[in-house]
């Protein structure tokens, strides 16, 4: 099937319009990082001062978003609107960003463009994230439980782990040696191996700061639960239930976020997805001008803008049980 249909930006901007939402800030790029680990720490902080059942779920829960937050600067630095500098772009987006959350952004650029070029279609490797939605609140609640219980994290990481104590030649059948195979293998053994040693370097950290217990109470406890429930929230914000239609302004969703749903679900402006799409190369700070001029050009109407993150789960849950199971 042939790539999704692009927009030509000089259709709907202005000259002066498209140079400033075009325009990167590198100090500004750089800011996010700080602002993402600055908050992780000062959640920490939080908790050592003041150890209590509350303020330890409240800094799990804004860790957790964070981590979120180190995946989606992760995904700005794939597109290169971390720092117009390549090197420092990749350097940190990679090193700072995604290798402490168990990612890495060579590979995630890949896997990420070719949803990109693919969106809501057959071949889009992201698909199966959209594709079984609505489905039944029972079906989201026992998922949600599978997160926050750490089965989820447990799930994902499994493989990785066993292919890095894995003998090599047990790894690989007859079936799969061959070049491609054994790249990826080798590809996920290296990305494990850094996850691990840079959050050994985290751990040192977290006990020099006279906090090492909360890098697994809290570092890892919300990697573990919140990290994955919102990674599942933003994956159903931001396609389920959207069109596979020809019309590229239907194939994301933009979801209004109020203040507690930037500090809890969608950091760094996430939630303007469709945006996004529309214009893949925007800066994430450029996002909500392009949407406001979306919206002043009459254009939005043709964009599925959801009023917040509770309406998209209503619409994604929106299956009946089937009679059997009532």
């Amino acid at each position: 099937m042939p790539a999704v249909e692009r927009i030509d930006p000089k259709t709907i901007f202005s000259a002066e319009e498209w140079a400033r939402l075009t325009a990167r800030d590198s100090w500004r790029g750089m800011w996010l990082v700080v602002h993402c680990w600055g908050t992780i720490a000062a959640a920490v902080v939080l908790v050592t001062i003041w150890p209590n059942p509350f303020t330890w779920l409240l800094a799990v829960m804004i860790v957790g978003t964070r981590q979120l937050g180190l995946a989606i600067l992760m995904h700005e630095a794939a597109h290169g609107g971390l720092h117009t500098n390549q090197k420092i772009n990749e350097f940190v987006g990679n090193w700072i960003c995604a290798v402490p959350v168990g990612a890495t952004l060579a590979g995630y650029r890949t896997y990420h463009l070719k949803h990109h070029r693919f969106t809501q279609q057959p071949e889009d490797p992201d698909l199966g994230l959209s594709a079984p939605f609505p489905i039944s609140k029972d079906s989201f609640y026992r998922k949600a439980f599978r997160d926050l219980t750490g089965q989820t994290f447990i799930k994902q990481r499994r493989p990785s782990f066993k292919a890095l104590f894995a003998r090599r030649d047990l790894v690989l059948t007859d079936a799969m040696r061959d070049e491609e195979t054994e790249n990826f293998l080798t590809s996920g053994r290296i990305a494990m191996q850094r996850f691990l040693a840079v959050n050994a370097l985290l751990f040192g950290l977290f006990w020099l700061a006279g906090a090492g217990i909360w890098f697994f109470g809290i570092w890892i406890v919300a990697m573990a639960t919140w990290f994955p429930l919102v990674t599942r929230v933003r994956n159903i914000a931001e396609h389920a239930c959207t069109s596979t239609g020809p019309d590229p302004f239907s194939h994301a969703r933009t979801t209004h976020a109020n203040i507690i749903e930037r500090a809890l679900i969608a950091p760094y402006w996430v939630n303007y997805h469709a945006e996004h799409h529309l214009f893949m190369y925007l800066p994430c700070y450029r996002l909500e001008e392009a949407h406001r001029l979306l919206t002043e050009k009459g254009l939005i109407q043709r964009v599925d803008v959801a009023p917040g993150y509770l309406d998209v789960l209503r619409l994604a849950t929106s299956r009946a049980r089937p009679a059997s199971a009532a």
